[in-house]
């Protein structure tokens, strides 16, 4: 298959990149300087001069604090871009496959989100990917939307993808232990997306790691105790203490209703995934 990824510079794109090449597709990665996804004609030119099978979408403004004052930037990536791509990819046929957030929920249910879940987000970042769920598959049947949240891994610049590192290092940190959600490494999401292109289903689809999830001290202290450190390391506060601009859900587990339905297997547990890697971050320093 012959895959256009948008927003190459990304962690997640990386790992998607990666993963299509190992089994032998032919990807054209593209960085937000190469293919701007909120410049319709940009898009449009791109789709009308090259051939590629199927586009996944990883380009997104993920800055979730800086959206509440770049409104407009937030909504030109995260709703205007997903439209300019679902556009492109109907008039020419091409698969579309686009990366929404866990953040589309407000946090206030105990359990799992699944699809049956009435999305309610509470700030601007997932209002903005909220939309651009709507925009896709209100424009293109061939939508697939994947809802993921807390997404960590190689080259990451996020708080899960640096914490080991940092724990390495010695370094305290501060971990929240009143916000929940499901650990996701980027390199299993990946394998899953591609999965998901062959199914070629117009439907929305949860994809996190299994296992019952997890706050941000329980990640924390896991990295810990995977590299032989102390967990005072880790000092629990909770959401509120940091008094971040951006409202944040206080639970934002996922459950796919699909996958297995689908004879998707469940992805690894999310302890098994942090393995492997923290130890191959171990092995590269």
């Amino acid at each position: 298959m012959k895959i256009l990824v948008t927003g190459a510079n990304g962690m997640l794109a990386r790992a998607t990149i990666a993963h299509c090449k190992a089994i032998g597709d032919e990807v054209i990665g593209l960085t937000r300087q190469e293919l701007d996804i909120s410049n319709r004609t940009a898009v449009f030119s791109f789709f009308e001069e090259n051939e590629f099978d199927a586009v996944i979408n990883c380009a997104a403004y993920t800055d979730v604090d800086g959206s509440e004052t770049n409104v407009e930037r937030c909504y030109a990536t995260n709703a205007l871009g997903v439209e300019n791509l679902a556009l492109a990819s109907r008039k020419h046929n091409r698969l579309f496959l686009t990366v929404s957030t866990d953040y589309v929920f407000d946090g206030t249910k105990s359990g799992f989100y699944t699809q049956r879940d009435t999305p309610n987000p509470q700030g601007v970042y997932g209002k903005a990917k909220l939309e651009g769920e709507i925009r896709a598959r209100n424009l293109y049947a061939r939508s697939i939307i994947v809802r993921s949240g807390w997404i960590y891994g190689e080259g990451g610049t996020n708080f899960l993808s640096v914490l080991p590192k940092l724990l390495e290092r010695g370094e305290p940190i501060k971990a929240i232990n009143d916000s929940f959600g499901t650990p996701t490494y980027a390199v299993d999401l990946a394998k899953r997306m591609r999965e998901l292109l062959e199914l070629d289903l117009p439907l929305i689809f949860h994809v996190t790691n299994s296992g019952e999830g997890a706050n941000y001290a329980e990640f924390a202290k896991k990295v810990c105790r995977l590299k032989g450190l102390d967990e005072h390391l880790v000092e629990e506060i909770s959401a509120l203490s940091l008094k971040r601009p951006a409202p944040r859900p206080k639970n934002s587990r996922l459950a796919c209703l699909f996958s297995e339905r689908l004879g998707l297997k469940p992805l690894r547990y999310w302890e098994e995934a942090l393995e492997e890697f923290v130890l191959q971050a171990k092995t590269a320093v």
